[in-house]
């Protein structure tokens, strides 16, 4: 009984480290912020200001300068994991016509949660028009490990 609750419990612990070479992850938040001519998403460091200021700015694309995307991602410490963020941007440009952008950045995996930030400004911004849609995405290699995307996506 004893070598049988021994093998099981080996048997057990050894399919779990097999298990465990796939990497897995997921984007748990994404937070669309649009930035004023001065580069800032809010006039205060309070929650219901930046709120504010952003319902403020988004009707006014001349007093925007860029849209900055805050990801909060997860995903497996695993040594030679080449992981990717990346943006895609749909947007109604001059003259009705429709247009997309897409932004990309390679990241490192880490134990816990983690923010990172991607910008479209300048050129790109303008040239984008107003945001329709928006889709994050993290990927390793060829494989989507997850995504978060607006209603209109």
């Amino acid at each position: 009984m004893r070598q049988l609750l021994i093998s099981l419990l080996l048997l057990g612990s050894l399919s779990a480290a097999f298990a465990g070479d796939a990497i897995t992850g997921r984007v748990i938040k994404v937070l669309p912020l649009f930035l004023d001519l001065k580069g800032q998403e809010a006039l205060s460091p309070s929650l219901y200001d930046r709120d504010a200021y952003q319902a403020y700015l988004r009707p006014r694309a001349d007093q925007c300068s860029a849209i900055r995307f805050d990801v909060l991602w997860k995903a497996s410490d695993r040594d030679n994991a080449k992981l990717k963020l990346r943006v895609e941007l749909r947007g109604i440009g001059q003259g009705g016509l429709p247009r997309q952008a897409t932004l990309e950045q390679a990241i490192v995996p880490r134990f816990f949660r983690h923010w990172n930030s991607l910008t479209l400004g300048g050129g790109d911004y303008k040239d984008l028009g107003e945001l329709v849609a928006w889709r994050v995405t993290l990927w390793s290699g060829n494989q989507l490990l997850g995504e978060q995307k607006s209603f209109l996506w």
